[in-house]
């Protein structure tokens, strides 16, 4: 590997979706005492409905919506000095209409883009998804870094019209790079994650035929790690990496994993009995497609659909470019998931 060229911190660093579940994470990593602490001030933009308690108390908290370009100038008042921008904002399940795909992850990320180039952002750190590029062939596929643009439902639609948003502005002089976690996990998990540790624990997830399916996963640490080497080592704007644990897993082992991690932390964890045919993940797939056609978003459908999907990525760019290093595999982040849970008074 050649030798990687770094960049010191800047002297502001600001967080878009700081509220949300990476949002948090990165926040309180760039604020802590740990590897990632740096000083200056860290600046999260956190819509004006949403409760910052669990924030961190070192956040400067500015109040707007990425969905307001108007609101967005404000992220930058008082600030001298460099600034980088890492744009963790975005929606995954809407709970309103299909329309947040496009408001939010699409037009959200182009007035984000314009706003950091009107004020001169250093470096912009977009955080985007595996679902612009939809599933994989087979079970030994992986996505590589220049893999062709094929979207997965609304979803990926909106996050490829995102990447395609932030290349425009590359194309027009912005310093803007790209990660692609796909699945992740972690501390500051939202309550679907708090379902799915449920559903394990009581044997009901749902397995889809043998359970091959193979999935990369991304604990939260690593791809804290992956933004902040991908914001702080000198390389061509408009680059993009994959971001994930080192290795894929199949559906089955990250089930039994969970179920592991659950019974170390002292949970009594039912023998999983939930077993579905293929067919009823192409089945739910149909449903999702027809309901999205006509303006619906139904999670459990989507959730369902995907379960037989291959959804692999190869990390290899990252390492070499990025000196990416996942330091955290899924049986260890799942405990410190799961302790989390437990340090909050969450039930499972």
């Amino acid at each position: 590997m050649s030798e990687l060229t770094t960049i010191d911190a800047p002297a502001t660093t600001i967080v878009t979706g700081a509220s949300g579940w990476l949002g948090t994470g990165l926040a309180t990593a760039l604020t802590g005492d740990g590897e990632y602490a740096r000083g200056g001030t860290i600046r999260g933009l956190v819509r004006p409905e949403e409760p910052t308690t669990h924030l961190p108390d070192d956040l400067d908290v500015v109040r707007g919506d990425v969905t307001d370009p108007t609101s967005l100038d404000a992220l930058f008042d008082g600030l001298s000095g460099p600034v980088d921008l890492i744009h963790t904002a975005g929606v995954i399940h809407p709970a309103a209409s299909m329309d947040e795909f496009d408001a939010v992850n699409h037009v959200g990320t182009r007035n984000v883009m314009d706003a950091a180039r009107r004020h001169g952002v250093r470096r912009v750190v977009h955080v985007s998804s595996n679902s612009p590029f939809g599933t994989n062939g087979a079970r030994n596929d992986r996505f590589g870094n220049d893999e062709p643009y094929h979207p997965y439902l609304g979803y990926g639609r909106s996050k490829m019209d995102g990447e395609l948003a932030v290349l425009a502005a590359v194309e027009d002089g912005l310093n803007a790079v790209m990660v692609r976690p796909p699945w992740f996990y972690g501390p500051h998990q939202p309550a679907r994650q708090t379902t799915f540790f449920t559903m394990v624990k009581k044997g009901r997830f749902p397995i889809l035929g043998d359970g091959g399916q193979v999935r990369s996963m991304t604990y939260i640490d690593n791809l804290v790690q992956g933004i902040v080497r991908a914001e702080l080592t000198a390389t061509d704007a408009g680059k993009a990496w994959w971001i994930a644990d080192a290795e894929p897993y199949t559906v089955q082992e990250i089930v039994e994993t969970v179920g592991d991690a659950l019974r170390a932390e002292g949970f009594e964890v039912k023998p999983n009995s939930f077993k579905l045919p293929n067919l009823a993940g192409t089945v739910a797939e149909k449903i999702d497609t027809a309901a999205q056609k006509a303006g619906r978003y139904v999670t459990q459908f989507h959730v369902l659909g995907e379960m037989n999907k291959n959804i692999a990525v190869d990390i290899s760019a990252a390492r070499a470019d990025l000196g990416y290093d996942p330091q955290f595999a899924l049986a260890a982040g799942m405990r410190n998931s799961i302790r989390w849970c437990l340090d909050q008074g969450i039930e499972l």
